[in-house]
């Protein structure tokens, strides 16, 4: 299968689930996005249109302390920092946007890092 058609099918995924997920200010969207080295995380408010926190491989200090983790690992380290950050900012609920992935593997690690760390979906 070629990566245009993989991608293809994944955007439409992606679309049949966003008919139905949509984040509120009391229960925002955590949307994941995985690349093929690095895995994005993001709270969104879709009423307003706007990001209220983001975390990836990419931020700094998750960049530091995932220089020689798996990229499971890394996924579960970005599950701990979003729920983190969501908490300070008093968001404890959200909807959770796999993103048109299956949920298994980096996708699955960053949700249950993300409920363990005390985020409520």
């Amino acid at each position: 299968m070629t990566t245009e058609k993989k991608t293809n099918q994944r955007a439409r995924r992606h679309a049949r689930i966003r008919n139905r997920v949509s984040g509120t200010i009391e229960r925002p969207r955590l949307s994941v996005f995985r690349s093929s080295q690095h895995i994005y995380a993001q709270i969104i408010d879709d009423e307003t249109g706007k990001t209220l926190a983001a975390v990836s491989t990419v931020t700094k200090a998750i960049q530091a302390a995932t220089t020689t983790a798996t990229k499971t690992e890394a996924a579960r380290k970005v599950g701990e920092a979003i729920a983190k950050v969501c908490l300070e900012k008093g968001l404890s609920k959200v909807v959770f946007d796999r993103g048109g992935y299956k949920y298994h593997g980096r996708i699955s690690a960053l949700a249950e890092s993300a409920r363990k760390a005390g985020l409520l979906f």
